[in-house]
């Protein structure tokens, strides 16, 4: 064949290739509407069907500010107000044009900047040169927040603003809750139920108890590093008790002696089968040496056979969900590799119909904080990893991070990218997190990195 004729049809080929993966990508662009549709169509009850429904809007980095946007779209329904719930990263201009309430549940991200859900809105909307006319709508904010940052409440407050700025009337002065301030979520569920004409939210809709489980295992990964020690955590149920359901992705709240009202949050790094929740825990020291309340405790202070109050939640954003059967990107650093543990083991329970991954993690010293590099060594070998990039940033005179690892193989990035890949982060938001959204800017724009958001394939566990 002609060499002429052989590049006509390599390049129809990546033309046709090309299509595919935009129709692929509108059939899941469809799927995931259809479902949202399905979702808010259970929140309007028949009989409020001419009723405009009540926006309940969240934007969540963890799940928290989804989850209390679900309870209240829940109470609203309960008490026959129709409600359409809805992410930031799905709305639209139009949608707060068209609607006379709206009920905002955000969550702020590092120092004062929005979450992943909420940025697409914010460069598309809130940042419009001319602002919206929102004199009909009248709205409430929840911020979602910890006063130990500078910019406390940071998005929630500007969001605020915004709204205000754009005539909004507000239904309620914006509360701002710190570490789930107890305090401040029961002044939120009096407003919500104020707006569903209830004297009180409707039983059922508070989060599961605490419930006692013992810690079974307790085992330093890093003896000998340069970094803090890293211990791997396993605990079970007390007896008679119920293991619970979780998924991949989702976190443990603990509660430490003396700090009832303020619990500790950790990725899971385990599956529900495997019958314990297990935990990759770094030990924190002050600068007077004193371990930090939560993990000195984990790691120092409760005895083997000792009893945690322990509740599984469910971090939607962070599950696999839409995403179960892509290919996926797993970058991490640190003990963010608890999270990236949990999918790979999904990964590897769900067989050869999932696709590949690709492994892009970060520590100090190979010698000493390789954590479960057996496993990751298995699945390398079994397949479920295609690729892995292990970087240990002390082993070289260039110090390298994972962030410069995506930068030098950003058409391999693109690459998986185009084959539908969805990318999960997890671990320090300062310098890791941060570098790597410079990276995928970098390479894709940021209207692809929006996009990415949008469709659900660029998710983030950070902290």
């Amino acid at each position: 064949m002609p060499a002429d004729t052989l590049r006509e049809v390599a390049a129809g080929l990546v033309v046709l290739s090309y299509l595919g993966l935009c129709a692929a990508t509108w059939r899941h662009h469809r799927a995931r509407r259809s479902q949202a549709a399905l979702a808010n169509a259970a929140l309007a009850p028949a009989a409020a069907a001419d009723a405009p429904p009540v926006l309940v809007l969240h934007a969540s980095q963890t799940g928290t500010a989804e989850q209390l946007a679900w309870q209240a779209a829940q109470a609203l329904h309960t008490a026959g107000v129709p409600a359409r719930l809805c992410s930031l990263s799905q709305l639209r201009a139009e949608d707060l044009r068209t609607a006379e309430r709206a009920l905002f549940v955000v969550s702020t991200y590092g120092e004062g900047d929005p979450p992943d859900a909420a940025a697409p809105f914010v460069r598309r909307v809130m940042a419009a040169q001319r602002p919206l006319a929102l004199h009909h709508l009248h709205c409430g904010v929840l911020a979602l927040g910890d006063s130990s940052y500078r910019h406390y409440c940071g998005y929630g407050r500007a969001l605020d603003r915004w709204l205000r700025h754009c005539g909004a009337p507000m239904l309620f002065e914006r509360i701002e809750v710190d570490q789930g301030d107890p305090a401040a979520l029961q002044k939120w569920q009096h407003e919500v139920a104020r707006i569903a004409g209830m004297s009180d939210l409707p039983e059922g809709l508070a989060a599961d108890p605490f419930e006692p489980w013992r810690l079974v295992v307790r085992r330093h990964l890093n003896p000998g590093s340069q970094g803090g020690p890293c211990f791997h955590l396993e605990f079970k149920p007390t007896a008679g008790r119920s293991l619970g359901r979780w998924q991949s992705g989702d976190l443990v709240q603990l509660l430490p002696p003396g700090n009832a009202s303020r619990p500790r949050e950790y990725s899971i790094a385990s599956l529900h089968a495997d019958g314990r929740v297990h935990l990759l825990v770094r030990q924190q020291r002050h600068a007077d040496g004193t371990l930090g309340v939560a993990s000195g405790w984990l790691t120092d202070g409760l005895a083997l056979g000792g009893e945690v109050a322990l509740r599984v939640r469910a971090h939607r954003h962070f599950r696999l969900g839409d995403n179960a059967q892509r290919p996926l990107i797993l970058i991490g650093n640190g003990t963010g590799l608890a999270g990236l543990r949990a999918h790979l083991k999904a990964r590897a329970a769900a067989g050869t119909g999932a696709g590949p991954a690709w492994l892009v993690f970060g520590e100090r010293q190979a010698a000493h904080d390789a954590y479960y590099r057996d496993e990751i060594d298995t699945w390398l070998a079994s397949g479920v990893l295609e690729r892995v990039d292990l970087v240990y940033s002390r082993d070289t005179p260039e110090c390298g991070y994972v962030q410069d690892v995506l930068r030098e193989q950003a058409d391999l990035l693109r690459a998986w990218l185009a084959r539908g890949a969805a990318i999960y982060v997890c671990g320090s938001r300062a310098g890791m997190a941060s570098g790597v959204e410079a990276v995928l800017i970098a390479a894709l724009g940021q209207d692809g990195v929006d996009a990415l958001i949008e469709q659900g394939r660029l998710r983030r566990d950070v902290y």
